[in-house]
């Protein structure tokens, strides 16, 4: 039934998705907008938090659980204890699922190393490349409507591989003080000890500045929701990196007749139940195609348990009809998916011409949702637009390369005269200089 909010009557029926006829070029953006982010008004409240938790560390972290998540924490740290108690709770069906995931997600990320890189450029000059682990790295998971064991899997697994020397998991509690047992789990399957109570920006300044408990760190990986992700972006102004600015999760399906529209329903029901603002977007070439799946979300949607979450991701989502392929694939580049699903005939042509997408799904029988946890690839995805220009998290997420050079007496003497010229035409004078030094003195020894 409904309930009164806000004095509108809410859903006595889910809002179905709107569907766009042949919609032009210049009205894209208005119609695939993603939901606005109150960027203004959330910083106003990620601010003070920051400050707070520089100033009074551990002391401002178990203040903001009583206040936040109605939760009094002794220790923020979880202890060796609670990890032992959690593994028995967890169902071996789950630990099997979770050991496969990891293998494939081990196997993907581990294949993705690169060898140090060595290349004599002219005789006597070496430069050389090679990938260095980022030091300290901070982990967000989230535990706030859904408890993200897969995300330890996504960065834990990477980061293990990279060689991070210091590890720290963020992860908020439930009501009683407690941290969901499959996090618990994975985490210590995957070697990471360092597991902290606390959640939400609070987490991403703690991770900023250090505090009793929490080690600062380096870089901040994970998602979450608007308030992580605001406070991710704050942290880069005290001089730390982040995987990537990652809103509200979103996909969008391609598909023509040959795809079967239940499981394109399931799919695009599948991103709307993460959180009421998610977006899922439609984009095929049959009107009535794009009906078949609009009434199996219906019926589909009746049986989610997440069902009011999703109905209202539902009403910020659209079915486009574009018959062209051409302009269907030039408004998938425009609005460049976190996930893409290509369920079409021609899905190398089209999979081809796809430049700005996070991760790319193909052919009917690969859901997004084996990305999500166990197909090997990784889920934590540029979301708003931002697979314009930046990717996923991979191994190289957490390596950063270092170049080195080494030149010879000879390489000196065929390489300086360059340097010298070039120098000189900049007019630094003391960079040409010490090219001069070196080369007048392997003169003198010569003689």
């Amino acid at each position: 039934g409904s309930h009164r909010e806000n004095g509108y009557l809410k859903y006595s029926r889910p809002q179905p998705m709107k569907i766009i006829l042949n919609p032009s070029p210049e009205k894209w953006q208005k119609h695939l907008a993603r939901p606005a982010m109150q960027t203004q008004k959330i910083n106003q409240i990620v601010k003070p938090i920051f400050e707070k938790v520089k100033k009074s560390g551990d002391k401002a972290l178990k203040k903001f659980a009583k206040e936040f998540d109605q939760v009094r924490l002794d220790s923020l740290l979880v202890s060796a204890e609670e990890i032992q108690t959690a593994i028995p709770l967890v169902p071996d069906n789950l630990k099997k699922a979770i050991a496969l995931a990891k293998s494939n997600i081990e196997k993907f990320h581990a294949a993705q190393a690169s060898p140090e890189l060595i290349i004599e450029v002219m005789p006597g000059v070496t430069c050389s490349r090679k990938s260095v682990p980022i030091q300290r790295v901070g982990l967000y998971i989230p535990g706030g409507t859904a408890p993200l064991f897969s995300t330890v899997l996504m960065l834990g697994v990477p980061a293990q591989l990279a060689g991070c020397k210091e590890i720290v998991l963020c992860t908020p509690t439930n009501r009683e003080g407690a941290i969901h047992p499959a996090i618990l789990y994975t985490a210590q399957l995957i070697g990471i000890s360092k597991i902290i109570k606390v959640g939400g920006a609070q987490a991403i300044a703690a991770l900023t500045f250090g505090t009793e408990s929490v080690p600062q760190v380096d870089k901040i990986f994970g998602p979450g929701n608007q308030y992580v992700t605001a406070a991710k972006q704050m942290a880069t102004k005290f001089g730390l990196a982040i995987d990537m600015p990652a809103g509200p999760s979103e996909v969008l399906v391609y598909a023509d007749e040959t795809a079967i529209p239940a499981f394109v329903a399931a799919d695009l029901l599948s991103q709307a139940e993460h959180g009421v603002d998610s977006q899922v977007v439609l984009v095929s070439p049959s009107e009535e195609f794009a009906k078949k799946v609009l009434a199996e979300i219906n019926i589909q949607l009746e049986s989610l348990p997440r069902k009011d979450i999703a109905s209202k991701a539902l009403a910020n989502s659209c079915a486009v009809i574009l018959e062209d392929q051409a302009t269907a694939i030039a408004l998938i580049n425009d609005y460049a998916p976190e996930h893409l699903i290509l369920a079409v005939a021609k899905e190398e042509e089209v999979l081809s011409q796809i430049y700005n997408a996070g991760s790319v799904f193909i052919g009917n029988f690969t859901p997004e949702a084996a990305g999500d946890y166990a197909s090997g690839t990784n889920h934590t995805l540029p979301t708003y637009g931002y697979a314009r220009n930046y990717s996923g998290v991979s191994l190289d997420s957490f390596v950063k390369k270092i170049t080195y050079q080494k030149i010879t007496p000879k390489g000196l003497q065929a390489l300086g005269p360059a340097v010298e010229i070039m120098a000189e035409n900049e007019q630094l004078h003391a960079h040409k200089n010490a090219v001069t030094l070196r080369l007048n003195s392997l003169k003198t020894k010569k003689k």
